[in-house]
């Protein structure tokens, strides 16, 4: 168990500042300029809360200002294997599902894929980042739901997830029941888990951290004896440590989405633009391109994108 720990501390959790080789690709840069939490998300009340608004190619005054500035500014993750994550085995290159997509906004916005500052943001940080306009986009594993809704617009889904619990292998918990009772589980503050902990613990002690990462060193070490989390995210872990293991079933259904602020509705409608033509292709699409080269070896029989919802209005 130190030895697995050891080898994601070396491989994962490195200074946000540090600077990547010149590979085309830049590094993550600038830190969280704020330490504020977001509010956890209950569950959800409004209905259809995936629907978003109708793709447009028409430039309004939150593209204008990204092709003033000449980059989009996008908030990610740095830490979650296959997702957002520095690769070591390319240079220490920033990498994953989600930045791939972070790149195909950039290229269809500014006409480069390369023209994107990043900024690594803690789960808690997100929509912080987004109302105090530190970020464009955040595109980090967000779980669209209502309560994040009064607070920040998304696009149309791009992946879906559920809910799961990842425990080391031999432990006395079977999934998300009565086995947490008296256990130690971590979650993300201000991420889907903390919301679901919260309305039904089954008598669990909650452990809370900024990053979802955080949990998983807190597990190798015995500070916790269980993560509730997504299960896309819980699947790179565990095959990051094979000493850990997914339990149970998920138990909700949740899908990520691209967060901007509430007022940039042109961009909204830019991003979901962009998404319609990342899906396109079948087999051959870039989604699916993307999530062969990044997932398919950790969430195997994946058969495509969720179908997008609209809204009008």
């Amino acid at each position: 168990m130190a030895a697995a720990c050891a080898v994601t501390a070396a491989a994962v959790l490195l200074p946000l500042a540090q600077a990547a080789p010149d590979t085309g690709r830049p590094a993550a840069v600038d830190g969280p300029a704020s330490l504020t939490v977001a509010p956890a998300a209950p569950a959800d009340t409004c209905q259809n809360p995936e629907a978003s608004l109708r793709p447009s190619a028409v430039d309004g005054a939150a593209i204008a200002r990204i092709k003033a500035a000449g980059k989009l500014v996008a908030g990610v993750d740095q830490n979650s294997f296959r997702w957002g994550y520095l690769n070591q085995a390319r240079g220490g290159v920033l990498d994953g599902f989600d930045i791939d997509l972070v790149r195909a906004i950039a290229k269809d916005i500014l006409g480069d894929p390369d023209a994107v500052i990043y900024r690594a943001i803690p789960t808690s940080q997100r929509v912080p980042a987004l109302q105090e306009g530190r970020v464009d986009v955040v595109v980090r594993t967000m779980t669209i739901n209502c309560k994040r809704l009064e607070d920040v617009a998304f696009s149309t889904a791009y992946f879906e997830a559920g809910q799961q619990v990842l425990a080391a292998k031999g432990s006395p918990i079977t999934g998300y029941d009565t086995s947490l009772k008296d256990k130690r589980i971590c979650f993300a503050a201000g991420s889907t888990a903390e919301a679901t902990l919260t309305a039904q613990s089954y008598g669990s002690v909650p452990v809370t951290v900024p990053n979802q990462l955080d949990c998983l060193v807190r597990l190798q070490l015995g500070e916790v004896d269980g993560i509730v989390t997504d299960n896309a995210l819980a699947a790179g872990q565990a095959a990051q440590d094979p000493s850990v293991q997914l339990v149970g079933s998920p138990f909700t259904r949740e899908f990520y989405g691209v967060a901007m602020n509430k007022d940039a509705s042109d961009l909204v409608r830019r991003v979901n633009k962009v998404l319609e033509d990342y899906r396109a292709g079948g087999s051959g699409s870039p989604w699916m391109t993307s999530y062969g080269v990044h997932l398919r070896a950790v969430l195997p029989n994946v058969g495509g994108p969720p179908q997008p919802t609209y809204r009008d209005g």
